[in-house]
């Protein structure tokens, strides 16, 4: 791997995969290994998924792209899905994350701007992560990330995740405020979950202070935590929701939802995507909502999320290192008292796909469609591992 031509931008493990089927990978010796990452989040109906697969090939067969200079009858059609399913208004595609959080800032900051204020603020919090553009890496709260890409975007106020104290602070000495941007659950900065109700007194004081309140749902979002948006755990709706990778499937497409003042902002040339929303993006996104309700791949979630969490704590209750098991629905983070980026490359010598996020956390985000058998299976495999690993360090 020493003479790639690819930049040097990702540590990547020494595994190449050549297929897949449902959560399982193939590497190229043959081996194969339980995907308990999806793809980060992405791959929620699992890989090489039929109603996907059939969605893209028909499309390829008939139009890939034509560029938003056209009417698109396939994004028109998705759009009003996503809209009615989100109780929004309206709605922009792009083709990643970062892509749909930069949409939302600038939604924001354009709002300000038609309210006269001249310096329009987003708060956003410790610990998240939005993306690797210059905005949303300014955004994310992760100074590791920051470092070497100054000077920064201005324009941003940082605050500690889950904690209303600090935003009311925020309130009463800052009159250039105009947005809120905060992930429901902070899946890079550890699977990270506040306290119930923490949601819909963001969403009163937003409404008090005349702020849009933005939520970031790239990771939550798509049935991941038992509801096909994580904010509807708590019955709110934000002004404004990003949503990317379970979106596709693996097929790259992000989209930026509003309602309400918030979906009046963007007009002609104010806003743009070459790719995004085109034909094939949303035949595959289209495939994707389908078979989320048709299969009640989102309660589900929630049901093998309390099967995993009630797993680990029969495994792992009581054993040394480990700080403490929390998720909802398919995102599940085991805390240790170290660091255990090594774990990653142990758990795929044993043929399991895991992450490590914030150093010390393990994160797990298998496919919506694992069964019963393989979710055991992940308990069984990486309990063995996490014991062997924190009695030898």
């Amino acid at each position: 791997m020493s003479d790639t031509k690819l930049m040097a931008t990702y540590r990547r493990l020494p595994v190449s995969f050549q297929r897949g089927e449902g959560c399982w990978l193939w590497d190229t010796h043959g081996r194969r290994y339980l995907d308990a990452l999806s793809g980060i989040a992405v791959c929620g109906l699992g890989h090489a998924h039929p109603k996907v697969r059939d969605a893209l090939c028909k499309q390829a067969n008939e139009l890939v792209h034509t560029s938003n200079l056209y009417s698109i009858p396939l994004q028109e059609r998705l759009g009003e899905e996503l809209v009615r399913l989100a109780g929004m208004h309206r709605i922009f595609f792009c083709n990643s994350g970062a892509e749909a959080n930069e949409a939302a800032i600038k939604i924001a900051r354009l709002y300000g701007h038609k309210k006269g204020i001249t310096n329009p603020a987003i708060i956003v919090m410790e610990q998240s992560f939005h993306g690797r553009t210059l905005a949303t890496l300014t955004a994310t709260g992760n100074r590791a990330a920051q470092a070497g890409f100054e000077p920064l975007v201005q324009g941003f106020v940082r605050v500690p995740f889950g904690d209303i104290e600090s935003l009311k602070s925020v309130a009463r000495k800052s009159l250039n405020v105009v947005a809120v941007l905060v992930e429901p659950i902070q899946g890079e900065g550890g699977i990270n979950i506040p306290q119930q109700g923490y949601l819909q007194e963001l969403r009163s004081l937003c409404h008090q202070q005349g702020w849009l309140l933005m939520l970031d749902e790239i990771q939550t979002g798509m049935g991941r935590c038992g509801r096909l948006f994580a904010h509807q755990l708590e019955n709110i709706t934000p002004d404004v929701m990003t949503l990317a990778k379970g979106l596709g499937n693996g097929v790259p497409i992000g989209a930026c939802l509003a309602q309400g003042e918030a979906a009046e902002v963007f007009g002609p040339g104010n806003h743009g995507s070459t790719f995004g929303g085109n034909p094939l993006a949303c035949a595959a996104a289209l495939a994707v909502i389908e078979t989320l309700a048709n299969e009640n791949l989102a309660q589900r979630a929630e049901l093998l999320g309390a099967r995993l969490l009630a797993g680990f704590a029969d495994s792992l209750t009581g054993v040394a290192g480990i700080e403490e098991i929390r998720g909802q629905g398919l995102m599940i983070g085991i805390e240790l008292d170290r660091a255990c980026g090594t774990l990653v490359g142990q758990a795929l010598d044993k043929g399991l796909l895991i992450n490590v996020t914030a150093e010390r956390v393990v994160r797990l985000l298998p496919p919506l469609i694992l069964d019963d058998q393989q979710a055991d299976q992940l308990v069984t495999m990486l309990s063995a591992l996490l014991k062997t690993f924190l009695e030898s360090t």
